[in-house]
């Protein structure tokens, strides 16, 4: 063999070395699941009412906490009481969702609620502090003409992982 063949041959066997490495490395990186994923959160003890929503939805280190009814999660009926039984156990259903994405209240960045009337605010406010007492997430509350189930208070959140 000439010295020019086996330089051309050992430049070729470098080269197909180096494709196969190269798709390896990128088999590996691949396989592994995105930090930037969409993932599905849906806790196991949530109200399971068969409407097409998930509880949770988590994208990279950011959760996006549907809207929440205060549905007892037995029975996927509101809790009696009104807006502050109905606050309460929405807090404790979006609790769920945030302790089974790995966090909890102290990483919620933002929170809308809705609420049926403005004259149940210092009642819903009363509950909310109990959950958000001191440097409280960035919130809008919005009065609604109804809610789904005749319910009083719905709450919706963003939370981020540091």
């Amino acid at each position: 063999m000439t010295p020019r063949r086996a330089t051309v041959l050992a430049g070729l066997a470098g080269l197909i070395l180096g494709i196969v490495a190269t798709v390896a490395l990128q088999r590996d990186v691949f396989a592994q699941p995105s930090r930037n994923a969409r993932r599905v959160i849906r806790p196991e003890k949530a109200p399971n009412t068969g409407l097409p929503f998930s509880p949770g939805i988590l994208a990279g280190n950011t959760l996006y906490v549907s809207g929440h009814l205060g549905r007892d999660p037995a029975t996927n009926a509101l809790v009696h009481g009104g807006v502050e039984a109905e606050t309460r156990q929405s807090l404790a259903n979006i609790r769920e969702v945030l302790r089974t994405a790995g966090m909890d209240f102290k990483d919620v960045t933002t929170v809308t609620a809705y609420i049926t009337s403005f004259d149940d605010f210092a009642k819903f406010n009363a509950i909310y502090r109990e959950v958000f007492p001191g440097d409280p997430p960035a919130r809008a509350t919005v009065q609604v003409a109804a809610l789904n189930n005749g319910a009083h208070v719905e709450l919706q959140m963003i939370a981020v992982k540091p």
